[in-house]
């Protein structure tokens, strides 16, 4: 993400947080999935069958087809394991349980449960799922209530979809923040954690 899409994203943070005591991270994830184990299983399966056709189709020989079923392997593996193409193999509700495990861990990494006022919130995004998850404090639980969250990570997730990802961070920022200042007004504490935007490579 630019510099300047960045920017747009502390200023979006630094004023919702103006007018509340909670505080707001965001994630930005390229991918949450670990794709070995499917790229594992499908460069297999693949090695597996490629050599039927060479032992109906040539006359190589055994030697050659076993190191022709090796190179299989070793490039579908390759292939699957660096392109969005492993991401797509994997089924769906295992992508969704991978990226909300990786959302949970930034929660507890970031800090956003240990703050003083209890009302820390994550606004967490992963690119190659396509997925995206508000994770608030507990303390916000008896607050906001799930269909509010719900409703931001709609207005998330439709910007996501049309390629906008800064302005569904900046939108989701704001709404967070406006839920937040009903749930846990201002008291001019300190900004106990970071307003820059997270970017996970991996």
């Amino acid at each position: 993400m630019r510099a300047a899409d960045e920017a747009r994203i502390v200023a979006a943070v630094q004023r919702a947080e103006a007018r509340t005591s909670g505080q707001i991270v965001c994630v930005l994830a390229k991918k949450s999935c670990d794709t070995r184990g499917a790229a594992a299983l499908y460069a297999g399966v693949l090695a597996c069958l490629a050599p039927w056709p060479l032992l109906i189709f040539t006359d190589w020989s055994a030697q050659v087809i076993f190191v022709s079923q090796l190179a299989i392997f070793v490039c579908a593996l390759a292939l699957l394991a660096v392109t969005p193409l492993g991401v797509a193999l994997v089924p769906r509700a295992e992508k969704r349980r991978q990226a909300f495990r990786a959302a949970t861990e930034q929660f507890f990494a970031r800090g956003v449960g240990r703050t003083e006022s209890r009302a820390g919130v994550l606004i967490f995004v992963s690119l190659a799922e396509r997925y995206a998850r508000i994770l608030p404090d507990e303390g916000l639980a008896q607050k906001i209530s799930e269909d509010e969250w719900r409703e931001v990570v709609a207005l998330l997730t439709e910007r996501l979809r049309a390629g906008q990802a800064t302005e569904a961070f900046v939108a989701a920022i704001d709404r967070c923040g406006a839920l937040l200042e009903r749930a846990a007004p201002g008291d001019g504490g300190d900004n106990e954690l970071p307003d820059g935007l997270v970017q996970l490579d991996d």
